[in-house]
């Protein structure tokens, strides 16, 4: 028997350039304000991001795909166990020069558990908290993100 694969989606529009989202989602820099509280990494193939969220979950991942203002994914690495399977990136659909449609994925969850639930609950925020953040340069601070 096939073991289950599991994959969160998540499709939305932001009313900005590519280059302004691929930036959001793949320098450490823009990173922070929408996602972990601490980050490093570059984006280029095969290098590691730390994603640092607190002592206790403090995350690694390596750069599976980069083409700039095109797609960019990380295979986790050094996550929890639901997490290390795990690869989530963005492909970006250009729609004209102030509009592009992300397209979100997180694949490779083991089991459909509550983990898998709560975790594309809390993307669906992250990502409406992108959305701000790019276009609007609201901030949420770490302790209110989900």
């Amino acid at each position: 028997m096939k073991p289950q694969v599991n994959t969160i989606y998540h499709s939305f529009t932001i009313n900005a350039a590519a280059k302004k989202i691929f930036d959001a989602i793949s320098l450490p820099k823009h990173l922070v304000n929408w996602w972990p509280l601490k980050c490093s990494g570059m984006p280029i193939v095969d290098t590691e991001y730390n994603f640092n969220f607190t002592d206790a979950y403090n995350w690694y991942g390596k750069v599976t795909v980069c083409k700039p203002n095109t797609a960019f994914f990380i295979k986790m690495t050094k996550a929890d166990e639901d997490w290390n399977p795990t690869t989530f990136g963005f492909e970006l659909e250009v729609i004209n020069k102030t509009k592009t449609k992300v397209h979100f994925s997180h694949a490779n969850w083991p089991k459909q558990n509550a983990h898998f639930k709560h975790s594309s609950f809390c993307w669906a925020i992250l990502l409406h908290g992108l959305k701000n953040y790019i276009e609007k340069g609201i901030i949420i601070p770490f302790e209110e993100r989900e």
